[in-house]
């Protein structure tokens, strides 16, 4: 398959004389035509869109009319605008898989080989590789956010409801898609790192859909686990941060952004220093 894609990607890919500018849009448009070839991911993407509007949908429909029961102090406390966000926890973990996989199929296929070939300086592979599954995690991402976010407040109905022009909803949905695009790229620079799929979704899936929570509650460690990358970039999906935190929403993203640029370097320097 590797020796077909290279064939759709044209010889100026394997060409080193070019500037980096030049050497890295082939490289993109390289690594696009192996993205789309992959079923991962489609389905991986579809089952984003799908889980989080879904969730979205159910969670309106459960709540809705709740508002007008509740009594002063409920309603205080009840965040519309994080409701607004509840399928996107469920759904982020597709986008997740579609990162680690998005990298990773290559080095357990050996493929990777036909793709060192075709691009050998490794940090231009490396960038166009994060680049283009930056790009398609962040262009997906932003009509399924505004979808299950829309979806929740037309159930809920009524005063509960909030708007966009409301205080803070612009934030946290331009802070939803950077959430979901940087926990993206986290998972593919991880996946950069370990190389097999197996390895690298037994640790993420688990501690992005259970571990961070439990760890989250725990008073002993609560101070410590409000700094992991989905907790951290998570509080931008809220109205106000939680009292048992010292961040708020974009020192939260702040947090999130060292923990990618962290594992995107750790993949970095493991692409150069091991050979394929």
């Amino acid at each position: 398959m590797a020796d077909a894609v290279m064939a759709q990607a044209g010889p100026e890919v394997r060409t080193q004389t070019r500037p980096r500018a030049g050497q890295l849009r082939a490289a993109m448009a390289f690594e696009w035509v192996k993205l789309r070839t992959l079923r991962s991911t489609w389905w991986s993407l579809a089952l984003f869109a799908a889980l989080t509007v879904t969730v979205a949908l159910l969670t309106g429909y459960a709540l809705r009319g709740s508002y007008a029961d509740m009594d002063a102090r409920r309603r205080a406390e009840f965040d519309a605008l994080a409701y607004g966000f509840s399928g996107l926890q469920l759904g982020m973990m597709a986008l997740v898989v579609f990162g680690v996989l998005a990298v990773s199929g290559e080095f357990t296929s050996g493929t990777i080989r036909g793709s060192f070939a075709a691009v050998p300086r490794r940090g231009v592979f490396y960038a166009a590789k994060l680049l283009t599954g930056a790009l398609t995690a962040g262009a997906v991402s932003v009509p399924v956010v505004a979808a299950g976010f829309a979806a929740t407040q037309a159930l809920l109905g009524g005063p509960g409801r909030v708007a966009l022009t409301d205080d803070g909803v612009l934030r946290a949905l331009i802070g939803a898609v950077l959430y979901t695009t940087l926990l993206s790229v986290f998972a593919m620079g991880l996946a950069t790192v370990l190389r097999s799929p197996a390895v690298t979704l037994s640790i993420l899936l688990p501690l992005f859909s259970m571990l961070s929570t439990i760890l989250s509650n725990l008073p002993g460690v609560r101070t410590a686990a409000q700094f992991l990358p989905d907790v951290a970039g998570g509080l931008v999906l809220l109205r106000e941060p939680p009292d048992t935190t010292v961040l708020n929403a974009w020192t939260g993203m702040a947090v999130l952004m060292a923990w990618t640029a962290a594992s995107v370097a750790a993949g970095y320097l493991a692409l150069r220093r091991r050979d394929a």
